[in-house]
C-alpha cells in the first residue's frame, strides 16, 4: 500500500513496507502467544495427523490447518488493530497495472527456480535427498506426508485450494507479522528475517528434524525476497505454487 505524502516530498523505497519500525505493530506479548500457539500447534499436529486420517477423510485435515491458519491471522489482525496497522500495509505493494501483475509473477516463478536449487544443496548436505535411488527417496516422502497427501480426486481440489489460501496466509503470518515484528524487537530486519525463519522451520515438526531444518532455509529465502521487493504479494504467488505443485506431484505418484 502506498501511503499519502505531501506534494514534493521525498517518496519512501518500496522495501520500507515491511522493514521494522522502531515502534511495535503490536503487544510483545501478542507475538509470545502467536509463537507458542503455532509451535504447540506444530509439535501436537506432528503427532496427531495419522488419527485425523484414519477416522475420516483427508478433507477433514486439511479443513482443519485452513481454520488454524484463519484464526491465528485474525489474531495478527486484531493485535495489530491497537497500533493502527492494516493488513493492507503489511502486504505492501499494489497492483496498478497488468504489468505489475505480471513483474511479481515473474519474480515468483524466478525465486521457485533460485530457491530451489539451494534447497537442494542444502538437502544433499543434510543427507535428506538420495538421488541415486530415486524410488526409495520416493517412498520416503510419501511415509513423511503420507496423512497429507491428496489420494483422490475430491482430495487432489481441496489440496490446490488449501495451498492458495496457505500462500496468503502463511505469507501474512511469518513474513508479514513475525519477521516485521521479531526484527522490531530486535533492532534489525535481518534478525526479523533469521528468527521468523526458525519458527517457519520449527512449524513444521510433522516432517522431522533435519527437514525443519531445510524449512528453517526455505523461510529465510522467502524472508529475503519480501524484504527486498518491499511486499509479500510475489513470496505468497511463490508459496501457493511451490505447495499446490508438491501435492499434485505427490498425489499423481501415490496413485
Amino acid at each position: 500500500m502506498q501511503n499519502e505524502t505531501p506534494q514534493g516530498a521525498a517518496t519512501a523505497p518500496p522495501s520500507q513496507a515491511i522493514t521494522p519500525a522502531e515502534k511495535l505493530i503490536a503487544p510483545v506479548w501478542h507475538t509470545v502467544l502467536v509463537v507458542v500457539v503455532l509451535l504447540t500447534f506444530s509439535f501436537l499436529g506432528a503427532s496427531g495427523q495419522e488419527k485425523v486420517v484414519h477416522s475420516g477423510s483427508r478433507i477433514l485435515l486439511y479443513s482443519g490447518t485452513f481454520l488454524f491458519e484463519l484464526v491465528l491471522v485474525l489474531v495478527i489482525w486484531w493485535g495489530m488493530s491497537r497500533s493502527g496497522t492494516s493488513m493492507r500495509s503489511l502486504i505492501g505493494g499494489r497492483w496498478d497495472t497488468v504489468e505489475a501483475f505480471l513483474l511479481d509473477l515473474a519474480m515468483a516463478v524466478g525465486f521457485l527456480v533460485a530457491a530451489n536449487i539451494i534447497l537442494l544443496g542444502v538437502r544433499l548436505a543434510l543427507g535428506t535427498i538420495d538421488l541415486h535411488h530415486p524410488d526409495k527417496q520416493l517412498e520416503e516422502t510419501k511415509r513423511m506426508l503420507g496423512p497429507l497427501i491428496p489420494r483422490t480426486r475430491l482430495d487432489a481440489a481441496a489440496f490446490v485450494l488449501l495451498s492458495v489460501f496457505a500462500g496468503l496466509f502463511e505469507e501474512l503470518i511469518f513474513r508479514g507479522y513475525l519477521q516485521r515484528q521479531l526484527g522490531a524487537i530486535g533492532r534489525n530486519a535481518y534478525v526479523g528475517i533469521l528468527a521468523s525463519a526458525v519458527v517457519f522451520g520449527a512449524s513444521h515438526a510433522y516432517q522431522g528434524g533435519r527437514m525443519m531444518v531445510v524449512i528453517g532455509v526455505y523461510g529465510a529465502l522467502f524472508g529475503l525476497l519480501a524484504y527486498f521487493r518491499g511486499s509479500l504479494r510475489p513470496g505468497m504467488m511463490a508459496h501457493a505454487m511451490q505447495d499446490a505443485a508438491a501435492g499434485l506431484a505427490l498425489f499423481y505418484f501415490a496413485r
